[in-house]
């Protein structure tokens, strides 16, 4: 590809808004460009190595047995309300046709892949299959940012598997795990795996994890410790150390204390001289399903902090959001002073974390302005409550399979794949015929790759500051020919070796433009093919030599030409 012909143009500066690397990056270098928020358009640039990444992930899924489809990017809301999430997901951009029928633009495609799935698939002879798609989605994030990393408008590999037991559908499963790491090994790309919540997505106790690409920019919080690690917002820690205030044997009634204006743990502390362990604290929300609206008090140790994924994964609910005062005040609770007792928390949903120990003394809110409750003990003196895990997980925690103290690090969420059950086919209707001629509602997992996410990704882990540094596997070219010169003579002989790769099976982008040296070389390092081949009068004069770099590492050598091609296919890993 001739660089004077292809509409590429590069920037000094990004934008002022763009503030993770790979957004500064892929803007100054020309891959990408703005649209609207979060809508992004690929220029020809970025959008080679979307293609780059699609092959990789084309070949590792094919590996593995899975065919390719292509689903509609609209989808009719009747297949949502079949499935009932067309009330509980909050980022699903809805619209009406011309008839006056509810259609959408799919953020994920479960609904769809079960409809096609019902109508080609009638008995367990036809199971397993597996089936995905590379394909746009739309989720109208409320705060784009970052780019590609989080945008509105994206594109996505999308799987889903049917099966007729546990055991085919876990064999699976581990495939599509397995394909995943090959994939980010192939792009080069550091990465854990961890626990996740599964959310609207799958079935309660269903495996579910997530491939995180570990990056200082990254939106995700990664628990781990030894082999094991999680999501932060997901992550089922144990508290480290044992507390104080275990049951006594003392059947004290709870008893009410002074705490004027002291609505915090810190200042409750303070005043009446207990550890922030001993404190409950309770936290009001409203609980989304579509428009019907459940009240609920989530109460955690006054050290923890409550993770709302937690509490949202056990509610089972699409939306959650903190509990107004005009509805607090309805309920006859007191902003700063609430507890988990008496005829308000009677009229709310009380979930309660597992590490709060039912039979201790705490000091609560007593639902009056001013005042606390001391030696409240939950079993005793509280509203019915059901216990979930709703502790945040926090340094110093413990790793839940005994490998030790937990650290954390930041990571983007490239991959995530679950074990849906049974979810979709039976609120569907959906089943096959098993070896009886009986109706089956056959299992289902769902395995998701951010393709457009993944070069940001990449960016994050391979740059510096010179630019981008491509991993060879997703480059938009094989070589980048250089030409910093101009005689009329070394510009001919770079057009023959450019000709001379291109025969040989090999992408390469010659810079032909007449543009001086220096300013051709920055945009090289900036776009970070991994490979230049510099040809100019120096290293011609001393032996009809091209200069070969090497992005990464920096190392130069002269080059006969005719070595070139070999040396150049040797240097990627391809065949001869």
């Amino acid at each position: 590809m001739l660089l004077s012909r292809h509409p590429w143009k590069t920037r000094k500066e990004a934008p002022s808004d763009a503030e993770a690397a790979s957004h500064r990056l892929m803007l100054r270098a020309g891959l990408i460009h703005k649209a609207a928020a979060g809508i992004y358009n690929l220029l020809p640039m970025g959008h080679r190595v979307l293609r780059r990444i699609e092959g990789v992930v084309r070949e590792e899924l094919g590996r593995i047995g899975s065919q390719e489809v292509l689903l509609s990017v609209v989808t009719p809301g009747e297949l949502w309300r079949r499935s009932g999430r067309w009330d509980a997901m909050g980022e699903m951009l809805r619209f009406r046709d011309k008839r006056d029928r509810d259609l959408c633009i799919s953020p994920t495609n479960e609904e769809a892949a079960v409809d096609l799935f019902s109508s080609v698939a009638g008995s367990y002879r036809d199971l397993p299959m597996s089936i995905y798609q590379i394909n746009t989605k739309f989720r109208d994030e409320i705060r784009p940012r970052f780019g590609l990393m989080r945008g509105r408008e994206f594109i996505m590999k999308d799987a889903y598997t049917f099966h007729m037991d546990e055991a085919c559908l876990d064999r699976t499963y581990l495939d599509f795990h397995r394909a995943y790491g090959r994939i980010l090994d192939r792009m080069d790309l550091e990465h854990i795996v961890v626990e996740a919540d599964g959310g609207l997505m799958a079935d309660g106790g269903q495996r579910t994890h997530e491939f995180q690409v570990t990056a200082g920019a990254g939106e995700d919080v990664v628990v781990r410790a030894g082999s094991w690690a999680a999501n932060a917002d997901g992550a089922r820690t144990l508290r480290a150390g044992a507390d104080d205030g275990a049951p006594d044997g003392k059947d004290d009634a709870p008893g009410e204390v002074a705490t004027p204006g002291l609505h915090t743990v810190a200042g409750v502390c303070g005043r009446l001289g207990v550890r922030p362990s001993r404190i409950l604290k309770s936290l009001l929300y409203e609980a989304w399903r579509g428009a019907r609206r459940e009240d609920v008090l989530a109460v955690v140790l006054g050290d923890d902090d409550l993770s709302e994924t937690k509490l949202k994964s056990h509610l089972g609910c699409g939306r959650l959001s903190p509990m107004g005062a005009d509805r607090m005040a309805e309920l006859g609770f007191e902003r700063g002073f609430v507890g988990p007792f008496g005829p308000s928390a009677k009229r709310v949903r009380v979930v309660v974390d597992g590490h709060v120990d039912p039979l201790a003394p705490y000091v609560t809110g007593a639902n009056r302005r001013d005042a606390h409750l001391a030696r409240f003990r939950p079993g005793r003196d509280g509203a019915p409550a059901e216990t979930a895990d709703l502790r945040a997980a926090r340094e110093g925690d413990l790793a839940p399979d005994g490998s030790g103290p937990v650290e954390f690090c930041r990571g983007i969420e490239v991959g995530h794949i679950f074990q849906l059950g049974r979810k979709y086919t039976e609120s569907m209707g959906v089943s096959v015929q098993d070896g009886e001629g009986r109706p089956v509602h056959p299992l289902m997992g769902c395995y998701g790759l951010g393709i457009t996410r993944l070069p940001a990704a990449a960016v994050e882990q391979h740059h510096d500051e010179r630019g981008i540094v491509w991993p060879k596997a997703i480059a938009p070219f094989h070589a980048h020919l250089v030409l910093v010169s101009r005689d009329p003579a070394l510009g001919s002989r770079a057009l023959d070796l450019h000709g001379r790769l291109g025969a040989a099976g090999l992408d390469v982008l010659l810079d032909d433009r007449d543009a001086g040296a220096g300013f051709k070389l920055k945009d090289a390092d900036l776009l970070g093919v991994p490979l230049a081949l510099v040809v100019g009068d120096r290293a011609w004069r001393d032996g009809r030599r091209v200069e070969w770099v090497e992005r990464a590492t920096g190392r130069r050598e002269a080059v006969d030409p005719s070595e070139l091609p070999g040396r150049v296919r040797a240097f990627h890993g391809l065949p001869p």
